[in-house]
């Protein structure tokens, strides 16, 4: 065979070029240029049509991603999706796994596409901060229409063959190996009389009101501009020429790869891939976990069992009574009926899942046997403690014996046991069958193989896993303390919980500190602080107690019907508390603190550097590995606008020596809690970024 990016081959009067790029066929130079070159070569060959399919698992995936960042060679995909368009041959694009990207815009280039039943379409480009830039926001509409195409480009989904049938994206669907059926489509046309249909030939689509969408579109995305800017492509199908548009397209193209959303987003897609890659693992076999053990069912553990289930692991899910136990049944089922209605599962797999497939217990007898188990009872060292010391007594030879715990030491666990290295944290987050994050948390004696297979069960899980260190909230909700500790010092100060809300809400976060503390609950984080008071605060920390006013009156949120927010029954719509403002001025005034103005922008750079400055200390001091490893975490599990990349990835855009400026202008004010941490001096010293530490690990 041979080892040319497209293989060209004269099978009758139909020309094939087949795709040889494993493992996904990205569109490279060498695939780019062989594909023109293939074009030209089979009309010099007198061929009546060309069939241009990909061999292997997929047709063309999309762009290469080792090309990501750099200078674009000439044959450009514009320039080959137009060439194989202007062919004067019949040409038939034959689609099987995916066509994504620059692989879609290929296949819209040809004149007739045809698919297997399993092949998937789509545009994913404003998922990485930029659009298609190959002619698909303007072949698109030509083909399917505005409307249809703004759905298809924005979200940046795939589409299954049916749907794209539908649409109009495909022309027929065949089962059966995309060659033959793509030669078997091409040989009919020709019979037919079958002329080339250029869908830059066909007329210009009706045009809408594109302002009107380009701004749905950027209030639908929360700031990310990709989506609202790939509007304004498909506004130009509509207004100009078809060669005017695509001059259009790449000029938006090329403005979106300029911006920081786009490295943002780059970085979020690559990170995603390597945050699971330890090279501590490279060679070390996870054990098999076939079944595990949950304990308790309340909303975390429930959460944790229905993952485990959807993932078609067996469940034993132990609570203190059979009343608790049926409740906790109930939860499962209320989880799998929101899967079973959206038609991702059957209804004979809900019926599995919610009766045989979990087993229900009010004693650790029942997990005697089970491969892994994760405790999700009070976060209350105590009682974690008494859970470990049975589960020592029960659990098999090798059960690798995990804690959800949020913030406690599981070294401490781990000591309870005569296993320690069996021990592991793996923290979810609630709802545990929707949150994507889970920190695998790795404590002294934790073994190599159990951190393995603490990665395998989240990938298992689909989660996205992250490694983490052992300290008071590990990676996630230790930072989380200290910016919502910014967040309360600035209302201190001035700010009011709603300003600061609107602000972080501008700047890309769906919900702000403080309306998603109303959501979690104002009892939790309560819990935390009477905890963290009662263990002995630094007397140098500015200690606040507005929040815990509301507590005290029984105002919790959500749940309530009031916290910082007022809800109105069976509502989540918000309106602000009026008793808030009281409980600020009368701590103010306790204090004897003046009130200044904040303006967003203020709230904005304190908060993110506060953020900044505890993830630098949490890759410092190893909790973290590697700076990518805090982006994810708070990509996945803290609501972190993906466009910004993570909050190290937003500090390297924004420079790391004004960042460190701003914290030592901050310290002026507050010594104790504006520290610069180490690695963020030390990074500036040496001219070098967050980045840079994630390139050398």
């Amino acid at each position: 065979m041979s080892d040319a990016a497209i293989i060209y081959e004269l099978h009758d009067d139909i020309a094939i070029l087949a795709a040889n790029n494993p493992p996904v066929n990205a569109l490279g130079l060498a695939v780019r240029q062989g594909l023109v070159d293939g074009i030209a070569r089979a009309e010099a060959d007198g061929a009546k049509a060309v069939l241009i399919y990909g061999m292997g698992t997929t047709f063309f995936a999309g762009a290469d991603i080792r090309e990501f960042g750099k200078p674009p060679t000439e044959p450009f995909l514009p320039d080959v999706c137009t060439r194989i368009e202007a062919s004067p041959l019949i040409v038939v694009s034959a689609l099987h796994g995916t066509a994504l990207g620059g692989g879609l815009e290929i296949a819209l280039g040809s004149h007739y596409r045809i698919g297997v039943p399993s092949a998937r379409v789509g545009l994913p480009e404003v998922l990485i901060g930029v659009m298609p830039g190959a002619g698909g926001t303007q072949r698109l509409p030509r083909l399917i229409g505005v409307e249809k195409s703004i759905e298809v480009i924005t979200t940046g989904r795939q589409i299954g063959a049916a749907e794209a049938l539908e649409l109009g994206v495909l022309d027929r669907i065949e089962d059966g190996d995309p060659r033959e059926i793509g030669l078997a489509y091409a040989r009919e046309l020709i019979d037919a009389g079958a002329s080339r249909r250029a869908v830059s030939e066909m007329p210009a689509p009706e045009a809408i009101d594109f302002d009107a969408a380009y701004e749905a579109a950027l209030k639908k995305s929360r700031g990310q501009l990709s989506p609202a800017v790939a509007i304004r492509g498909i506004q130009a199908a509509c207004e100009l020429p078809f060669a005017e548009g695509m001059k259009r397209e790449r000029e938006l193209f090329m403005e979106l790869m300029a911006t920081d959303q786009r490295q943002g987003l780059i970085h979020a897609f690559f990170s995603e891939r390597a945050v699971g890659k330890l090279p501590e693992l490279k060679g070390v076999a996870p054990r098999e976990v076939a079944s595990i053990g949950v304990i308790g069912g309340g909303t975390m553990g429930a959460g944790i069992a229905t993952a485990a289930l959807l993932a078609g692991l067996r469940v034993t899910l132990v609570e203190m009574s059979d009343d608790a136990a049926e409740a906790a049944r109930g939860r499962v089922a209320g989880n799998l009926s929101g899967a079973l209605k959206r038609g991702k599962i059957s209804q004979d797999s809900f019926d599995h899942m919610t009766g045989s497939g979990l087993s229900l217990a009010t004693e650790y007898d029942a997990l005697a046997d089970v491969d892994l188990v994760i405790e999700a009872v009070f976060e209350e060292m105590s009682i974690k403690k008494d859970v470990f010391t049975k589960l020592d007594a029960i659990c098999k030879p090798g059960a690798v014996l995990a804690t959800n715990t949020s913030y406690l030491n599981v070294d401490e666990i781990a000591a309870m046991t005569s296993r320690p290295q069996d021990v592991i944290g793996l923290h979810f987050f609630s709802p545990a069958h929707v949150m994507k994050l889970l920190e695998v948390v790795v404590a002294d004696k934790t073994a190599p193989d159990v951190v393995a297979t603490g990665f395998a069960l989240g990938k298992k899980l689909g989660k996205i896993s992250v490694r983490a260190g052992v300290c008071d909230g590990f990676i996630g909700n230790r930072i989380l303390a200290v910016y919502r500790t910014a967040a309360d010092h600035m209302i201190l100060d001035g700010a009011s919980p709603f300003q600061i809300d609107d602000a972080l809400e501008a700047f890309g976060f769906a919900m702000g500190p403080y309306a998603v503390g109303d959501l979690a609950g104002l009892d939790i984080g309560w819990a935390v602080r009477k905890r963290r008071r009662a263990e002995g605060m630094d007397l140098r920390a500015r200690d606040v107690s507005f929040a815990d006013k509301l507590c005290e009156n029984g105002h919790f949120g959500q749940k309530t019907g009031k916290g910082y927010y007022i809800y109105e029954k069976g509502s989540r719509t918000r309106t602000p508390n009026p008793e808030v403002a009281d409980h600020i001025a009368a701590e103010r005034a306790e204090k004897g603190i003046t009130p200044r103005e904040f303006t967003a922008e203020d709230i904005v750079r304190r908060y993110m550097a506060a953020m900044v400055n505890e993830a630098a200390k949490v890759v410092g001091e190893g909790i973290a590995r590697r700076p990518l490893d805090v982006d994810m975490t708070l990509l996945f599990g803290y609501g972190f606008p993906r466009y910004h990349g993570g909050p190290l990835k937003w500090a390297d855009l924004q420079g790391l020596p004004a960042l460190l400026d701003d914290i030592r202008g901050y310290a002026k004010e507050d010594d104790y809690f504006w520290q610069p941490a180490p690695l963020l001096e030390q990074l500036v010293a040496e001219g070098r970024s967050f980045d840079d530490l994630n390139k050398a690990g």
